[in-house]
């Protein structure tokens, strides 16, 4: 008891100092220090795997761009395992969490997810959570147990629904890392991008090819946090970058045909947002 009680005070004195006081404080090897106070970040040394698309992809611009993952395993000195592919959508997910899992699964200390985008772009249809069904179910409620009807709802597993996807990603990670902390990022703003004539991707005030708008694909990761018990962070407001503002392109790859890539000022904005959230959740059980 005395030792959580430590914890939690070290805790809220870090919060003091950070915003109470508005003093300045650093970051080193996972410590953050103000004066004679510091409080290590959970996260500090541990082994992450991450699944995505390009934003996560390391072959994605090279070393033209650092990553945010990259960002945390200098300042909290994780080790990332980095499955994300360039074009890659959420029925990637299951795919990288198998190869994950093969490679380096006894050595995995959490999982972060940031997939969405794509399949907004690919104009993927919504579709629904459940489906529903009437059952036959044992229940008792002050009297004898017996069969009765009840209305039963069944994830729907389908690979040609955004909602579907999710569902088969999910229940593959936690089927694959049952002990591990998972952690969801929903997608990011996006703008005008122009990689070829026949890669011509319009910016986020137009709905897709199926009628919806990125909303409803940021949304569902929100939804998915409740619907299975994970964790999500919003990175689409919380990072606080949108490349809709022209003024915001600082952050982002180019201006002239490239408005949808953060740029490596837009993943250490990315980065900093992620280890801020972060301080919240274990990494380890």
């Amino acid at each position: 008891m005395k030792n959580k009680l430590l914890i939690v005070g070290a805790f809220l004195s870090f919060c003091s100092c950070i915003y109470g006081q508005g003093q300045s404080a650093t970051v080193e090897k996972g410590l953050f220090i103000n004066k004679k106070e510091y409080f290590q970040h959970p996260w500090q040394g541990k082994r992450v795997g991450y699944i995505g698309d390009s934003i996560t992809d390391p072959n994605c611009y090279g070393d033209k761009i650092k990553k945010y993952w990259d960002f945390l395993k200098d300042w909290l000195g994780i080790t990332p395992f980095v499955y994300g592919i360039s074009g890659r959508q959420w029925d990637d997910v299951p795919r990288q969490a198998g190869e994950l899992k093969n490679e380096h699964g006894a050595e995995i200390d959490a999982i972060i997810v940031l997939m969405g985008t794509n399949d907004f772009n690919s104009g993927v249809p919504i579709g629904e959570w459940f489906t529903e069904r009437e059952e036959q179910v044992m229940a008792a409620s002050g009297e004898t147990k017996k069969m009765v009807k009840r209305i039963r709802r069944i994830p729907i597993m389908d690979k040609d629904t955004y909602k579907g996807r999710i569902n088969i990603g999910i229940n593959q990670l936690k089927k694959l890392f049952p002990d591990k902390q998972i952690v969801l990022l929903t997608p990011l703003h996006r703008s005008f991008a122009e990689f070829s004539e026949r890669n011509v991707q319009p910016d986020e005030s137009y709905q897709n090819s199926c009628g919806e708008y990125i909303d409803a694909y940021v949304l569902a990761i929100k939804e998915a946090g409740n619907i299975w018990g994970i964790p999500v962070i919003d990175f689409n407001s919380k990072t606080g970058i949108n490349p809709m503002i022209e003024e915001q392109l600082i952050y982002f790859n180019d201006p002239t045909f490239d408005r949808l890539h953060p740029n490596t000022n837009g993943q250490e904005r990315m980065a900093r947002t992620l280890m801020y959230q972060l301080l919240s959740l274990p990494a380890v059980f």
